[in-house]
């Protein structure tokens, strides 16, 4: 891909990430300062010009010990609007985890909406399209953004991991670990269905969240003797996945592997994902699982690069060719 008019710049905690999307561009990434002030504010400038520039600029909205999800976010904002200031010609915002996704409805009186909020923000420093992957939720995402969306899925990262770690498995069963992920795991379902050729089942598990506990006893499908993969668009404390994958082995299923985007591997995730109902846990690295110490949980642990997808998509967008088949919706 000739550089012509395009800058690719990514952050500072999701450069490893950048620098693996550059190499399949072709690119090298842009230059910029990233600059920090004894009393926490912050400030990053292009150090390659980009007026009238086509601008991608990439980072990951999770928070790690360099920063906080707050801190990330803020940054990337700011890095927006200084490239439109500087002249761009179009920004586009690359987070391939974005932060307060979960957080997109009134669940109690007063409640924020803060995915709107988000996304006013986005809007309000001239961000002209963001692209992510695997939103919480897919209508709640789209209706949230003014500006163009484009919303990607691991899905096809993923399958060909899964077929490698089930190819002597025989029966193949999807298990969504509550009916919200419904259409997640359908369209998981259909993609292994089409890249094995044969039937792949589907179970779902019931869960309810209130006042930070979860509850739900119910499991709907037959698992009986099949290799049962638990999707889900991310792991924080790894609760809900060990819920699903203990009620997968109870209805008799005879192994689980765990399928996530987004590893975020809260405190206390190495405890609870050690549960041997699972016997693999796959995700990408949308954000790096430097959270999980050695030992059990990393032995489980296989992490697929979306460097291939997320520049995939650059380049499609980048020469205005359409991108229908990559969308998550």
């Amino acid at each position: 891909m000739a550089e012509g008019d395009i800058r690719l710049f990514a952050l500072a905690g999701t450069d490893v990430l950048g620098q693996a999307i550059a190499r399949h561009l072709d690119l090298a990434l842009s230059r910029h300062e990233e600059r920090d002030f004894e009393d926490g504010e912050h400030k990053t400038r292009a150090l390659d010009p980009v007026c009238g520039a086509d601008v991608y600029l990439l980072h990951s909205l999770h928070g790690d010990a360099a920063g906080s999800a707050n801190d990330r976010l803020c940054r990337l904002l700011f890095f927006i609007g200084a490239c439109k200031d500087a002249g761009a010609a179009r920004v586009t915002a690359i987070a391939p985890y974005l932060c307060y996704g979960r957080k997109d409805r009134r669940t109690k009186p007063n409640d924020p909406v803060t995915t709107r909020y988000v996304a006013t923000l986005f809007e309000a420093v001239g961000t002209d399209r963001l692209v992510t992957m695997d939103v919480h939720d897919e209508a709640a995402f789209e209706n949230a953004f003014r500006r163009r969306t484009v919303a990607l899925t691991a899905v096809p990262l993923l399958v060909a991991s899964i077929r490698s770690l089930t190819a002597d498995a025989g029966r193949l069963c999807v298990v969504s670990p509550d009916l919200g992920g419904g259409k997640r795991a359908e369209r998981l379902r259909g993609a292994l269905e089409e890249a094995t050729g044969r039937p792949v089942g589907t179970a779902f598990a019931e869960k309810h969240r209130s006042g930070g506990q979860v509850s739900g006893d119910l499991f709907v499908g037959d698992v009986q003797g099949a290799t049962c993969i638990v999707i889900d668009d991310l792991v924080s404390t790894g609760g809900t996945l060990a819920r699903a994958a203990r009620a997968a082995r109870d209805g008799g299923a005879r192994q689980v592997v765990a399928c996530v985007t987004h590893g975020l591997f809260a405190a206390g995730a190495d405890t609870v994902l050690a549960e041997p109902a699972i016997d693999r846990i796959l995700t990408t690295d949308t954000v790096q699982p430097i959270r999980l110490p050695d030992g059990p949980v990393r032995r489980k642990l296989e992490v697929v690069s979306a460097a291939p997808l997320l520049a995939e998509a650059i380049r499609r967008l980048h020469r205005n060719v359409p991108l229908s088949d990559l969308f998550v919706f």
